[in-house]
């Protein structure tokens, strides 16, 4: 990428980074929203084009683009943190702390959050924060080389995992079916994905939703792309706007070939837009070559457009506040959708119960709860949680921004 300037002191680039960030934040909450609120929350699939309505399938695929900007954006702070200067051992220490802290959120505050439920039969779900934590972990020993090895180390990981597509473990379906192996566990957390119990039914039961290995050439290709940030804004811009159409131009290319790039294959539908369901309904579990391209494409779009903006106040504002606290709003959007759940339910005089049951007691169920209601009553109850959190969000920040404690590049 050639040798890289050091990065301007400027806020307008942090805040195109941070508003796209901040962005697909709020995508999220809508996505959790519908978890908890919606009557397809617990059952069926909104993806599905037999199934679905149209603004049902956008509703969810829209929130697709949460996961690998949040992910690519973690990898693309740590890089900015070496090129200002930070010392690789100094990053290290950083990366390992940090991606040991955010695992144990995985498996204590966000499964409360999640679940509000403690018991024991749940070990944890293995989800984004779990993906960026482990990712951090890994990452600590590749900072040592440099940026361009660290983005190609990357870049062969997401476009050559779909190769291992073909192994494939069994998997766990109840207690009346076999558990997987310990390597059979082990490749499952890594490429697969799936749930299982850690020894034998009733042992505790673990949700490997973010197998890790796809998500650590995602993060991996953010840290090696940070290198971009020292270079002239023009071409910079360049580089962004001409990756984002790019990308989505060899999504549509592989996708229409529907061979390599992802293990969910594409077919006519009895309609144009039931196809383009079809079409557009790629894996996100764990993420193939595929998903990421058509997700992040829309990402590399939004930087090279920001980049350089000062984005201070209005919306642009709001969207660079929660993405200047990630960690924070990401606890604060699962306790946000959890209670409008349960709001919902109280409304309609529905059972409460389904929202502090964890995912072993649902797993064993012989139908999935009665829960939620029209997709109105979602995007009501998303409106109002992103104007909520704005508040705590805002006083964050303002946090952040004057204090120096250690303890703060934590959270």
């Amino acid at each position: 990428m050639g040798s890289p300037l050091a990065p301007s002191a400027g806020q307008k680039r942090l805040d195109a980074v941070d508003a796209v960030r901040g962005a697909v934040m709020v995508l999220m909450l809508l996505d959790h929203t519908r978890d908890f609120t919606h009557a397809t929350g617990f059952q069926g699939d909104p993806l599905n084009p037999a199934t679905t309505t149209p603004l049902l399938y956008l509703t969810r695929w829209i929130t697709h683009l949460c996961a690998p900007t949040f992910v690519f954006l973690a990898g693309l702070g740590a890089g900015l943190m070496r090129l200002r200067g930070k010392p690789v051992s100094e990053l290290v220490h950083f990366l390992w702390t940090r991606g040991l802290w955010l695992v144990f959120l995985e498996f204590t505050v966000v499964r409360v959050l999640i679940t509000f439920n403690v018991h024991p039969s749940m070990l944890g779900f293995l989800q984004v924060i779990w993906a960026i934590g482990a990712g951090m972990i890994v990452l600590s020993a590749l900072v040592r080389l440099p940026s361009r090895a660290v983005l190609a180390v990357g870049a062969v990981i997401v476009a050559g995992h779909n190769l291992l597509d073909a192994v494939q473990v069994q998997p766990w379906m109840g207690p009346d079916t076999p558990v997987p192996s310990a390597l059979g566990k082990l490749w499952m957390v890594l490429h697969q994905g799936g749930v299982f119990p850690i020894a034998g039914f009733p042992s505790p039961i673990l949700l490997a939703m973010y197998p890790l290995l796809p998500w650590i050439g995602v993060l991996a290709m953010g840290y090696g792309f940070s290198e971009i940030y020292g270079w002239p804004a023009e071409r910079r811009r360049r580089l962004l706007i001409g990756l984002g159409v790019g990308m989505a131009a060899a999504f549509l290319v592989l996708r229409y070939a529907n061979g390599y790039g992802d293990p969910l294959h594409w077919s006519p539908q009895g309609d144009a837009v039931k196809t383009a369901m079809s079409f557009f309904n790629v894996q996100k579990y764990g993420p193939s070559l595929l998903f990421v391209l058509v997700t992040l494409a829309p990402a590399m779009l939004a930087l090279g457009l920001l980049d350089e903006r000062t984005l201070g106040s209005g919306l642009g504002g709001v969207l660079v506040t929660f993405g200047r606290v990630p960690l924070f709003f990401y606890g604060l959007q699962w306790l946000s959708a959890h209670v409008s759940g349960i709001v919902v339910a109280a409304i309609q005089g529905k059972s409460l119960a389904p929202f502090f049951m964890n995912f072993v007691q649902s797993f064993m169920l012989p139908q999935p709860p009665d829960i939620g209601g029209p997709l109105w009553v979602t995007y009501l109850c998303w409106i109002v949680g992103t104007v909520v959190l704005y508040f705590p969000c805002r006083w964050f920040a303002r946090v952040k921004a004057t204090r120096r404690e250690w303890w703060l590049s934590y959270l």
